[in-house]
């Protein structure tokens, strides 16, 4: 299996799985759509183009080096005429998030997503177009491994400021496509985040299996924490 592995840092991020109405959430890491979204503008393609069965087959996997924090912003929207406004609505953010993700498939088609993250024919923007792409996307080159240990060996991206905040051994959740050969996961969620249509009239979107794990990285960089919560139980 050939993974390709991305790098999704900027100021503001936002993954929303399941907004509504005035009310737009993020989940605490990138979608599969939000991302197979993002690889089709690179590529071109229209939202109201068919998706190609190649793109939503691509097993994807998200690790969170850099947890970020909420944000909650309120917006007011106007008709184009400035007669009607819309009712207030709320509309939340990662700031300062940090995630590898990995989409993993067939070697020829990964190289022409690179390709086109390189140079993309359409703006890319991190889930929402107020969270415009501000870094370069690719993560180093095309490896020949399996989606986890591609998750799991890939080197923490965290920013400098932010690992001298953490202790001397970080554990990074890892969240990623069950795929076959996998054993049962009694734990795993089903989440409905696999675009089958992006055409804004009729969004459509199929159900995944995700499996969570996580992996840990020393960190040379952390505070040093000598205080022991078990310390006052003594010897018993």
């Amino acid at each position: 299996m050939s993974v390709l592995l991305l790098r999704l840092a900027a100021p503001l991020q936002s993954w929303g799985v399941a907004s509504r109405y005035a009310r737009r959430d993020t989940q605490q890491y990138p979608s599969k759509s939000g991302v197979l979204g993002l690889i089709a503008a690179a590529r071109g393609q229209r939202r109201t183009a068919q998706i190609e069965e190649a793109l939503t087959g691509l097993a994807f996997g998200v690790r969170i080096d850099q947890q970020g924090t909420l944000v909650r912003d309120f917006q007011v929207a106007l008709s184009l005429d400035k007669k009607k406004s819309f009712p207030l609505s709320e509309r939340y953010y990662l700031a300062d998030a940090v995630f590898v993700a990995a989409v993993a498939g067939e070697r020829n088609m990964l190289e022409g997503i690179a390709t086109a993250l390189s140079r993309p024919e359409f703006p890319l923007y991190l889930g929402r177009r107020s969270c415009p792409v501000t870094e370069s996307l690719v993560l180093g080159q095309i490896v020949e491994t399996d989606l986890a240990t591609a998750l799991a060996d890939t080197a923490w991206q965290a920013s400098s400021w932010y690992r001298r905040r953490q202790p001397g051994r970080v554990y990074l959740p890892i969240y990623r496509d069950q795929i076959p050969g996998d054993q049962p996961e009694p734990f795993a969620e089903q989440v409905q985040d696999v675009p089958i249509d992006f055409n804004p009239v009729r969004r459509e979107y199929g159900w995944r299996t995700v499996i969570a794990d996580r992996t840990t990285v020393e960190n040379p960089d952390g505070r040093l924490d000598t205080h022991d919560p078990f310390a006052a139980l003594g010897g018993a």
